[in-house]
């Protein structure tokens, strides 16, 4: 089969979608499919690579997007004029936006000659992909990655957050529409996302795990040499939180639970890996909450040394309330960790209450802390959620989320055939 996916978010990098886009077309090539990706450059030029057989990457014409970080370089710290810090609004680092996408993905969509086309992103890829499917009557399958979160660009918005995430919640659920089929990486995430009304649930809609690469994540010792580099200490708890340090993600709130939780282990420390716009308001958090010396910031880290840094943790936590999944919520549970998570979007399917993990409510330090003492303090309790979360790793296989993928393509591919060969009567 050849498959067209279309994205504004590509690795290097190290959002879901972008994760997620990279593992799924790989792993389409290596099972002998022809896959072509299309996204924004990273550098500004149109180009095409072939990272892998039957993989081939088309690089659109791009410009920086100031609003907000590419996920690639480190976030500056905000400029200071007449001794006060200025908002972040531009960023020399802005995410990539591809510029000429709709004469650029019709060129390579010509050449390449898709069967159907794997859709991330309601953005300039994924419209001008939506558009010349329509044109040339092409299988269309959608998939829905994020909730619309405004406060992400900053609190400017927040005064009319609920009616902004409204809209944009409606225009994502719309892009859904005039697919063949649709997938989100959960059942809540399908529920929440995609509307339950007949004008878009003509079509068929799954619920398909981002899947992980349990080749890559699971329960081993960390060599000295990665406690090192990090300057990471060793035989003491380590709480471990991966992802963005961004305001969505309320890192905030993981930061004020281990300050109540340290008065009570002391030895435990907090480690911190990602990076993002909220990075300097989190240091900043972490010297007022007394907490500098037992929290490390390790900033952005790629394989092979992230895989490693899961294997350093004792127990995972995130708060963030605006999981689709939260692939690093399954990251963590493939290296044998147990979670601590928020009862919030689809963050209770990867965090099993009870079976890999203990539910806090959302923005509760307190409720977060109690939970990581008890695991950290109990280690039968440690060990059964352990084994939980190899359980529930197993069913987020990437194997499993590329061949339901596979079939989802062609149910796509039939549907549509369908509909054209009724339209030609």
């Amino acid at each position: 089969m050849r498959i067209a996916i279309c994205t504004d978010a590509y690795a290097p990098m190290t959002n879901g979608a972008a994760v997620f886009v990279d593992n799924l077309a790989r792993s389409l090539a290596a099972r002998k499919h022809q896959v072509m990706v299309l996204c924004p450059s990273l550098n500004g030029h149109k180009h095409l690579e072939h990272p892998e057989k039957n993989l081939q990457v088309a690089y659109l014409s791009s410009h920086r997007f100031p609003f907000y970080p590419d996920q690639l370089t480190p976030v500056e710290e905000s400029k200071k004029f007449f001794g006060h810090k200025a908002p972040k609004i531009l960023y020399k680092n802005g995410l990539f936006w591809a510029s000429n996408a709709l004469i650029e993905v019709a060129k390579y969509l010509d050449a390449f000659q898709p069967d159907v086309i794997h859709l991330q992103t309601p953005a300039p890829v994924g419209l001008a992909a939506q558009h010349y499917a329509n044109k040339h009557d092409i299988a269309r399958v959608v998939t829905s990655h994020n909730y619309p979160d405004t406060t992400g660009t900053g609190n400017l918005l927040k005064p009319i957050k609920k009616p902004v995430d409204a809209v944009v919640k409606a225009y994502m659920a719309s892009f859904v529409k005039n697919s063949e089929a649709a997938t989100a990486p959960s059942e809540v995430a399908v529920a929440d996302l995609i509307p339950d009304r007949r004008a878009f649930r003509k079509i068929p809609v799954h619920a398909i795990s981002n899947g992980v690469d349990l080749s890559n994540f699971a329960p081993a010792p960390a060599p000295a040499a990665i406690y090192d580099k990090y300057h990471i200490p060793k035989k003491v708890p380590i709480i471990l939180h991966v992802g963005r340090l961004d305001p969505e993600k309320s890192v905030d709130v993981v930061l004020e639970a281990f300050a109540k939780l340290s008065k009570k282990l002391p030895k435990a420390r907090l480690l911190l890996v990602g990076d993002g716009t909220d990075r300097e308001n989190l240091e900043l958090l972490a010297k007022e909450q007394g907490i500098s010396d037992q929290t490390i910031f390790a900033g952005r880290v790629l394989p092979p040394d992230l895989f490693e840094l899961y294997r350093v943790g004792t127990v995972f936590v995130s708060a963030s309330a605006v999981e689709t999944q939260g692939i690093v919520l399954i990251e963590a549970a493939a290296t044998g960790l147990p979670l601590v998570a928020v009862n919030k979007c689809a963050a209770p399917e990867a965090c099993q209450d009870g079976r890999n993990g203990i539910i806090c409510e959302p923005d509760n330090a307190g409720e977060i802390a109690e939970a990581l003492r008890k695991i950290l303090t109990n280690p039968l309790l440690r060990r059964r959620l352990s084994k939980g979360s190899l359980e529930v790793a197993k069913e987020n296989d990437l194997k499993e989320t590329v061949k339901a993928f596979e079939d989802v393509y062609r149910e796509a591919v039939k549907i549509n055939a369908a509909r054209l060969t009724k339209r030609q009567k």
